[in-house]
């Protein structure tokens, strides 16, 4: 296997994974041993969804989420560099380094000259485009609304008057917790 950053995709919700993603994801993810992940507990729950037979306990795992340190990161590609084995980010849920702190990662990895390789699954973003019926030929991605109501009602004036101004589509994404 390939010595580089794997970037996989993980379903939404409680979709099996043999259903959306493809078999060749299963098969690199059993030969990776070392992820960065948000979550240590549901990153654990993806693998074992993806192989039953993956053994947990000689998985390392390097926390990301929006409560680490970005000056910590740093020797998070460690085992890459030096030891040259292969690594996986593990977003929450779907795409990792879109709306996701695995961006910071994967812009360390290409400063440090890692191959980065995303792998093939669903991303709600285009999943959206595709059934909405809204421009796909001109789209963006606005990440997350503000949390306060007074800026979110703001932001979503600006974006409305872009969808007009621009005939174009936008796009944001949104926490289950402030849904």
């Amino acid at each position: 296997m390939e010595t580089a950053l794997y970037l996989i995709p993980v379903p939404l919700g409680e979709t099996p994974v043999e259903q959306v993603l493809p078999a060749y994801n299963a098969e690199i993810i059993r030969n990776i041993s070392v992820f960065i992940v948000e979550n240590v507990r549901s990153a654990r729950r993806f693998l074992k969804k993806t192989d039953k037979n993956i053994n947990i306990d000689d998985i390392e795992f390097y926390e990301l989420n929006e409560h680490t340190n970005k000056n910590s990161i740093g020797n998070y590609l460690d085992p890459i560099l030096k030891e040259g084995k292969p690594m996986g980010i593990i977003s929450e849920a779907g795409c990792p380094a879109v709306a996701d702190p695995g961006a910071d990662i994967v812009a360390l990895a290409q400063k440090k000259n890692i191959r980065i390789i995303p792998l093939v699954g669903p991303s709600s973003i285009l999943m959206s485009v595709m059934a909405s019926g809204f421009s796909g030929q001109s789209f963006a991605f606005n990440g997350y609304l503000p949390a306060k109501p007074q800026e979110r009602a703001q932001k979503l004036k600006q974006l409305e008057q872009r969808c007009y101004k621009e005939n174009q589509t936008q796009l944001f994404i949104e926490t289950p917790y402030r849904n």
